[in-house]
């Protein structure tokens, strides 16, 4: 799978309470056309991946969106076009991925993603959020830790 930097929202961004993608992307300067459907044509991803387990002191969970908006901060009328069920912190460990193809629809000029932190706050954890063309079945491991899992 290729990452393209401009398609990045999170990279390793840790997610402890609610919060918005480090980056979000802009879609390019509207003149005519104020919406835009970028889910058509050739299929293109939306991926989470956890880089770092989440931890938290309770039952937390966690509820990603991709979210585009006509201003940079996603907070003017937010579009909603992809919502991920709660995902326990037990699931939320290195390794685990999300990946959902784009759906068609009216997409407003800045893109990125909401997390929100529900039964919260985690203690740490980190995750990654990317538009990719080819999304894969790939799995991300802890730092210096054998494929395998043996010591």
């Amino acid at each position: 799978m290729i990452l393209d930097a401009l398609l990045e929202m999170s990279d390793a961004q840790a997610v402890t309470v609610t919060a918005i993608s480090t980056n979000v992307i802009d879609l390019g300067p509207v003149t005519d056309n104020v919406l835009r459907d970028i889910g058509t044509g050739e299929e293109t991803y939306w991926v989470l991946s956890v880089g770092t387990t989440f931890t938290a002191a309770g039952a937390a969970t966690l509820v990603a969106a991709l979210v585009s908006d006509s201003t940079v901060n996603l907070a003017t009328s937010a579009t909603t076009h992809v919502t991920t069920a709660a995902i326990p912190v037990a699931s939320l460990v290195a390794g685990y991925q999300y990946a959902v193809r784009l759906p068609a629809g009216n997409y407003e000029q800045y893109l990125g993603t909401q997390y929100t932190v529900a039964t919260g706050p985690m203690t740490a954890g980190a995750i990654n959020s990317f538009i990719t063309k080819d999304a894969q079945n790939w799995r991300t491991y802890a730092d210096r830790q054998p494929i395998d899992g043996a010591a």
